[in-house]
């Protein structure tokens, strides 16, 4: 079970990591052409508004409310059952999301004022704002239509081409960039409408796959249907349980809104950096373990739920106690190499550098949340993980009005962090008041292990940071220093790892040789 949560978790992240580098290709054009200007505030502030959904509904609400109801609907019902369900949720979104694009369209003064009050005070910013929000309204359309079908094939246990479908709106981005925003009169708006174009390519590439496997489109349209019903009440906790994080990112940009212009732009080029490891390891873990842990509860294999879920967790810190080190050391160096060109000048870097700092102290946590809510989703329990969302959101708010003052935008991040941090730890105490033993020991050993190679992986690191690389080398020479400096960080995390004989490293490098162990039983 571990080796083929392991494998898909793999297809997941190859597919996710190729997509964050088109993601990073994007940013540099975006930073390259607008910098951290007004435009790019401006930009930054609208395509926030649809995009939360795209992570909120993509990356877990959609799944965790569609996947438990479709699979057992298969299983009692059969395939002709689970596929008029199918065609009458697409029908519904249909409706519900043309309204609400419509909707975002009409009342966009006021939700650009609810996001990013500040702006008031900049006429030309805020209306600029306003148009950029509606030239993109019709993305919240495209990209709930596409998470749903990420849904559906996530639910088959196709996880490759949903993983794989945002590198259209990276590449649809990019070629705005490069041929749309040099014939508009207003530059901005023409990277607004690759944006439009990449979310109708994210759904446009996953319909054939989902005919092919007898789903899709039909007629059928019951709101009042059993398993609609259910769904809606499943999904609309674990949307504010999911959206925690999201809405705290929003919560920074509209305190930002009232910082030093460029403080937007900061905070987003900060989080882009620690989406990478997020992305393509934590989320990616949770795609496919969701219809794992699913499985487990419908058969009442609690034991199994618990193992794989301990395994997940000592999995996914393996991964992000080294990239949080690396993250911290390194910040300058990744924020100069990657951006630091065009309109994006050296204040801008530093500013970046600040935000990537206080948002990767978090990074566990964040990574902690994406593995350990699917375990309440898999038992159809929704509303948990959306009362400790609700607290660690308002905790979100109050740390962010203390600490912006004295660290500024690098305050805001900080208390996401914090907030984060909190959300996760009550989460592992209720489900271990429901689950009982969640194999602690055995987690706290290992990340005892994983945090003293990563020690010694962070000194590496900064030695070789401050021995080879130069702001001052022309560009080739920082990227190569850029990656020895990782190489040699991640030479040496592999080198301790397996000298302390960790049990993730061991397990991966068997895995890799197509000779993986299932491991001990984790119940202790």
């Amino acid at each position: 079970m571990k080796k083929t949560l392991s494998k898909a978790a793999g297809a997941v992240s190859g597919m996710t990591l190729l997509s964050r580098m088109f993601g990073f290709i994007r940013d540099l054009f975006i930073a390259m052409a607008f910098g951290s200007s007004t435009a790019a505030d401006a930009f930054f502030v609208a395509f926030r508004i649809p995009n939360m959904q795209r992570r909120v509904l993509g990356e877990g609400a959609v799944s965790s409310a569609f996947i438990p109801v479709f699979s057992e609907t298969l299983t009692q019902k059969g395939k002709e059952a689970a596929r008029q369900l199918t065609a009458n949720i697409f029908n519904i979104l249909l409706i519900l999301l043309s309204t609400v694009s419509f909707l975002l369209f009409i009342f966009s003064p006021a939700v650009v004022t609810i996001f990013a009050p500040g702006f008031l005070n900049q006429p030309e910013k805020f209306e600029l704002t306003v148009d950029l929000t509606r030239w993109m309204a019709p993305y919240l359309f495209f990209i709930g239509l596409a998470a749903f079908s990420m849904g559906i094939l996530n639910s088959l246990k196709s996880f490759a081409l949903p993983a794989a479908t945002p590198i259209t709106q990276n590449i649809s981005m990019i070629a705005a960039i490069l041929f749309i925003v040099p014939q508009m009169d207003q530059p901005i708006i023409g990277l607004a409408i690759g944006v439009v174009v990449g979310g109708a390519l994210q759904v446009i590439i996953q319909l054939p796959s989902i005919f092919k496997k007898g789903y899709g489109w039909g007629r059928h349209l019951n709101f009042k249907q059993p398993e609609v019903i259910k769904i809606a009440r499943l999904m609309g906790p674990a949307i504010l349980g999911l959206a925690v994080y999201e809405l705290n990112i929003m919560v920074d940009t509209l305190l930002a809104s009232t910082l030093e212009e460029g403080s937007i732009s900061y905070l987003y080029y900060g989080n882009r950096l620690v989406q990478l490891p997020l992305g393509v390891f934590a989320v990616a873990m949770a795609v496919v373990l969701l219809p794992t842990l699913s499985g487990h509860a419908a058969k009442g294999e609690l034991k199994e739920l618990v193992k794989t879920l301990s395994f997940s967790i000592r999995l996914i810190l393996f991964i992000t106690i080294p990239a949080t080190i690396g993250l911290v050391i390194l910040r300058e160096p990744i924020v100069n190499t990657l951006w630091e060109r065009g309109e994006f000048m050296h204040a801008s870097t530093l500013g970046t550098a600040v935000a990537l700092l206080y948002y990767s102290i978090g990074l566990c946590a964040y990574s902690g949340i994406k593995i350990i809510a699917p375990a309440f989703y898999s038992l159809q329990d929704t509303k948990t993980p959306a009362k400790i969302g609700i607290y660690s959101m308002v905790l979100n708010i109050v740390l962010n009005l203390v600490l912006m003052g004295p660290l500024e935008h690098g305050g805001l991040a900080l208390a996401t962090s914090l907030s984060a941090l909190f959300n996760v730890v009550v989460l592992i105490h209720y489900l271990r008041k429901r689950l009982g033993l969640l194999g602690g020991r055995k987690i706290l050993s290992s990340a005892i292990k994983m945090s003293v190679a990563a020690g010694v992986m962070g000194v590496a690191t900064f030695f070789s940071k401050e021995f080879w690389f130069s702001f001052n080398d022309p560009i080739e020479i920082r990227i190569i220093i850029l990656l020895a400096c990782i190489s040699t960080g991640m030479l040496v995390y592999a080198l301790v790892s397996h000298i302390f004989k960790n049990e993730e490293w061991l397990f991966l490098l068997n895995w890799k040789n197509n000779k993986a162990k299932e491991l001990p039983n984790d119940s202790t």
